[in-house]
């Protein structure tokens, strides 16, 4: 029997998961104290504590749970998974120069930039040591990679951002390596720690590769079209920090000569005057590029939904199907 559908499908999920994920929350509690360092729990708990939705993990325990796991490492693989998401969290308001996160100032704006980069590598380390408890090497050899392509990613992403010959090729290639990448190891190692058959494995990773991809274009569209009170960001923040997104991609793809100059002017050369966000959302408009990247969104979460198939019948799998439909159904 289908659960109230008023509720939202994350928050359905996490009451379905609720006894795991008050483990998990102990254990990042538990983990992220320092004897010595008293600034890491305070700057940790900061994000940890801002409302996040603990989708990540809860994509772990659900994987785990559906593929019929009843040991106690799924616990340790979700907060691995958190402590990863954290730690990219905080490097990236670094990088970004970013003053806002989940609708509160961030940890480099209210400490320092210093604080926010070795807490960042204090909780990769955690991350490292949760992730060897299982005692699984595949395990490891998951997490461990995903952490390294994350990074990589978002170095590829430094080089591409402001470069108007990033194509969409490119762009998906930073978004699979800084986003989804954790996705979709997530979603694997709940698999693997159950010792699902390699079938059920495939199609959580790809299940949770897609699902991460539409994450993050969603994401890059309510940069655009969002409001700052549902997304926690300013409106425009992409543009202002000269990111080439998938809405700007397209856009400059199909520009003539003066919107191209206009282009290279606000992203290349980083010249932006008044106006120019509003004139950067008229060319998006008038090359209907917003709704172009809104539908390549829904394609990509109906490529999760049905990378399901091959998994056996489960509320579980329903709930995860329904995550698929709720990242998308956050574009207003």
């Amino acid at each position: 029997m289908r659960q109230d559908t008023r509720q939202k499908p994350h928050d359905r999920l996490a009451e379905a998961l609720h006894d795991d994920l008050q483990a998990v929350n102990a254990l990042i509690r538990e983990r992220m104290a320092s004897e010595h360092a008293p600034r890491i729990p305070e700057v940790t708990a900061h994000l940890v504590d801002a409302g996040g939705k603990r989708l990540r993990p809860m994509l772990t325990l659900a994987a785990a749970r559906l593929s019929g796991y009843t040991g106690p490492y799924h616990v340790h693989l979700a907060a691995t998974v958190e402590f990863i998401h954290t730690a990219t969290l905080l490097h990236d308001d670094v990088v970004d120069e970013s003053q806002q996160r989940r609708g509160r100032p961030t940890a480099n704006l209210l400490w320092d930039n210093q604080s926010s980069v070795l807490v960042g590598d204090y909780l990769f380390a955690r991350s490292f040591q949760l992730m060897t408890e299982p005692g699984s090497m595949r395990v490891m050899r998951i997490l461990s990679n995903a952490a390294a392509t994350i990074a990589e990613g978002e170095v590829l992403q430094l080089t591409a951002a402001q470069n108007l010959a990033t194509t969409e090729a490119v762009y998906l290639q930073v978004v699979r390596g800084k986003t989804a990448a954790l996705f979709s190891a997530a979603t694997e190692v709940g698999g693997v720690i159950a010792d699902a058959p390699e079938d059920h494995v495939r199609a959580l990773f790809d299940y949770g590769d897609a699902l991460g991809i539409s994450f993050q274009i969603v994401d890059d569209l309510l940069d655009y079209r969002g409001q700052t009170n549902a997304t926690g960001k300013n409106i425009g923040d992409d543009f202002r920090e000269r990111k080439l997104t998938l809405p700007v991609i397209k856009a400059v793809a199909r520009a003539d000569d003066e919107e191209r100059a206009f282009w290279k002017r606000t992203i290349e050369l980083g010249k932006q005057e008044d106006g120019d966000l509003d004139h950067a959302l008229a060319l998006m408009q008038r090359h209907d590029t917003l709704n172009a990247t809104e539908k390549d969104a829904r394609a990509w979460a109906e490529t999760a939904k049905s990378a399901l198939a091959p998994l056996p019948d489960h509320e579980i799998k329903h709930m995860l199907i329904d995550i698929a439909d709720y990242v998308v159904s956050r574009i207003t």
